[in-house]
């Protein structure tokens, strides 16, 4: 059976908002969810999807309809010029693994995992967590690096930040490596590991929201934030 235009519009927004809420949707063999390399032309909730998270990160200002054409497919490459992807406007497996975004599927199913608490096992979540402690903190202990990881995953539960692990990350301007692409080197072991230990809910900063290098330029405003710890060169606020 085929949905009219307005029923097909609603049913993608709802799955929009389903799948950024971290749930699995049952598509019980339908279209939507069978391809997971999306180009000019795709449709579907795997689009909504994809248009959802790049609106939120500031790269898409269309309409989150479902329909991959001209403005998403600008935002898809703008996003993957950004992340040191391969500039083609194809969301294929490296681009979903940099937007948080799991692609394992089980039969009849596609599974988004958000992030949304400590425990994730997913592995692009790890990943990506990973490649930020690697650009923030590369030359500090791995007790450092687990402590910036953790700050990351305190943002996401606090309520004041982004809840999902690639919006507190792609928050514009809120890791300098991020910002200037350091965040795209080589991933270490130990960055892997301190993701991981951070993700099962280790913190050795206590509860820290922001961390800061003293002996760099930085904002004012980050000194009136009560100081927990220093770990290394870094220092870490509530």
């Amino acid at each position: 059976m085929v949905l009219p235009h307005k029923w097909r519009k609603a049913v993608l927004l709802l799955a929009a908002a389903l799948l950024m809420a971290g749930l699995t949707v049952w598509w019980g063999g339908g279209a939507f969810g069978q391809d997971r390399n999306l180009y000019w032309g795709s449709s579907g909730s795997d689009v909504t999807k994809v248009q959802a998270l790049l609106n939120r990160w500031g790269y898409y200002h269309g309409p989150i309809d479902g329909y991959y054409s001209g403005k998403t497919f600008q935002a898809v490459k703008e996003f993957q010029r950004k992340n040191g992807l391969a500039v083609d406007g194809v969301v294929g497996p490296r681009t979903w693994a940099a937007l948080g975004v799991s692609t394992a599927r089980k039969s009849g199913t596609t599974t988004f995992s958000s992030g949304t608490s400590r425990g994730v096992s997913d592995q692009s979540n790890v990943y990506l967590l990973a490649r930020v402690i690697e650009g923030e903190a590369a030359n500090e202990s791995y007790t450092g690096k687990i402590a910036v990881g953790a700050v990351i995953i305190n943002r996401m539960q606090s309520g004041k930040f982004p809840s999902t692990l690639p919006g507190v990350i792609y928050q514009p301007h809120a890791f300098e490596s991020v910002t200037n692409g350091q965040y795209t080197r080589p991933v270490t072991n130990d960055s892997l590991r301190a993701a991981q230990q951070a993700l099962s809910g280790y913190d050795p900063t206590g509860g820290a929201l922001f961390f800061w290098n003293p002996f760099k330029p930085v904002s004012s405003w980050i000194w009136s934030r009560p100081v927990m710890t220093q770990i290394g060169q870094h220092v870490f606020a509530r």
